[in-house]
């Protein structure tokens, strides 16, 4: 069953919908992983299950915010230079 989503989230409706599919598939996954004694999975898979929630129900949207990804922090990097493989 997909969670009711809040109908008043900034975010459209297809995308609560999408994430709350993810967010019932992640619980499932996080059963088999716990099943499976994965620990770290299981963790991982229940903060992004936390994570879903929170955009939801609008706790957390600026993850979901359609920014640029690829810009840098505006933080100057200098090349290692040359790497020698011998």
């Amino acid at each position: 069953m997909i969670a009711k989503a809040n109908s008043d989230s900034p975010l459209p409706r297809g995308t609560l919908e999408r994430i709350s599919y993810i967010k019932q598939m992640l619980a499932e996954l996080s059963q088999v992983a716990r099943t499976e004694r994965a620990e770290l999975l299981v963790y991982l898979l229940e903060m992004a299950f936390t994570e879903a929630g929170d955009l939801l129900s609008g706790k957390s949207v600026t993850s979901l915010a359609h920014v640029n990804r690829n810009e840098t922090g505006r933080v100057p990097m200098q090349s290692a230079g040359k790497v020698k493989f011998e």
